[in-house]
């Protein structure tokens, strides 16, 4: 259940990539729902997503809080 959450996660965020408020409102979704090594491989994720997404480079820094 807990891997279906984190592929369900990175397809809403590739859905909601257009919009950086909302992708950021995903995002902080996320952080609260996924396990803690959830977090780590979507933190790995997202640099890869948003390394040609320079407007998406604002949320990252929820994710380095």
């Amino acid at each position: 259940m807990a891997r279906a959450m984190f592929e369900y996660t990175k397809t809403v965020l590739k859905k909601v990539s257009f919009n950086a408020d909302l992708f950021c409102k995903e995002l902080e979704k996320a952080l609260k729902r996924l396990l803690p090594y959830e977090v780590d491989e979507l933190i790995i994720w997202l640099k890869q997503f948003t390394a040609n997404k320079p407007e998406l480079y604002v949320c990252m820094a929820i994710v380095n809080k």
